[in-house]
């Protein structure tokens, strides 16, 4: 199945359209996580970029395609921006770094409002609780506020953020099996995201054309337990994998992981008339 998304649907079903012959994707979600299959050819007139990031938490891989007239130099300081962006969210909000703002912010030590990009991420945790009827609570897990659930997503979007404001507009950020893409991929169409089932290779994958937009997955990890109910603190056991797609990675993530805690009751909650669509779910 192939479905369409474009700017100015963002999050949107378009489709599904069959395409014959079916080109290959770019990228492929799911089993084995995030993956790079092939960009295809660059344009004359695009510097395609593909670099790896490794943080103590994350893994992030980044593509993009740059325009000439930013040239070698240019896209050398726009990568190391993004990268330098992506090393500091780990360091400066990583919750199981003991100095980092989180863990401070715990401890009492300081406010949300002493750094405003905390206050953006404790505002964006309370309004996913509010979103997702209590479902992702970043406050109901050991130790206090753990805003883990859509902290991936946030630091893909303020990387995403950076290329941006260096002139690049055709871009996909991955990590795990959550990314973020903007513009058309390096052979000029929009990027192909092969979503595939979690642990089952057998099946087809679900394929989308996207150029902009985000897709948030939670429970692909391998490991069982680590995402809670909020209302009881017991492990969410009813589903593989529960997928998101919309506009923006960290609101995604946040009901990615809302819907795995919830199971199927989340469905009651997530309301078909907003920017945001999930993807079937599947049960264990």
């Amino acid at each position: 199945m192939r479905t369409k998304i474009d700017e100015q649907q963002r999050g949107r079903w378009i489709g599904p359209s069959l395409l014959r012959p079916q080109p290959r994707p770019d990228l492929r979600l799911g089993a084995n996580q995030g993956r790079v299959s092939g960009t295809g050819s660059t344009t004359g007139d695009r510097i395609a970029v593909t670099h790896t990031v490794r943080t103590t938490t994350a893994e992030y891989t980044l593509l993009f395609n740059a325009p000439e007239w930013l040239g070698r130099r240019g896209v050398g300081e726009a990568l190391r921006d993004t990268v330098a962006e992506l090393r500091a969210v780990d360091l400066a909000y990583g919750p199981t770094r003991p100095e980092s703002l989180v863990s401070r912010l715990r401890r009492g030590e300081i406010g949300p409002e002493s750094y405003p990009p905390l206050a953006d991420l404790v505002d964006r945790c309370t309004a996913m609780r509010a979103a997702t009827d209590g479902w992702f609570d970043a406050w109901a897990v050991p130790g206090g506020f753990d805003p883990g659930g859509l902290l991936g997503g946030w630091a893909v979007e303020r990387a995403a953020a950076r290329l941006r404001a260096a002139g690049i507009h055709d871009y996909a950020v991955l990590t795990g099996a959550d990314l973020v893409v903007r513009g058309h991929a390096a052979h000029g169409g929009p990027w192909r995201v092969a979503v595939h089932h979690p642990n089952d290779r057998r099946r087809s994958p679900l394929v989308l054309e996207m150029t902009a937009g985000a897709i948030g997955t939670s429970g692909v990890t391998g490991r069982r337990g680590h995402v809670v109910d909020p209302h009881t603190g017991e492990p969410a056991e009813q589903f593989v994998a529960a997928t998101v797609i919309g506009p923006d990675l960290a609101v995604a993530d946040a009901y990615a992981t809302a819907l795995y805690a919830a199971g199927p009751a989340g469905l009651t909650w997530f309301h078909s008339g907003s920017d945001y669509r999930a993807l079937p779910a599947h049960r264990r």
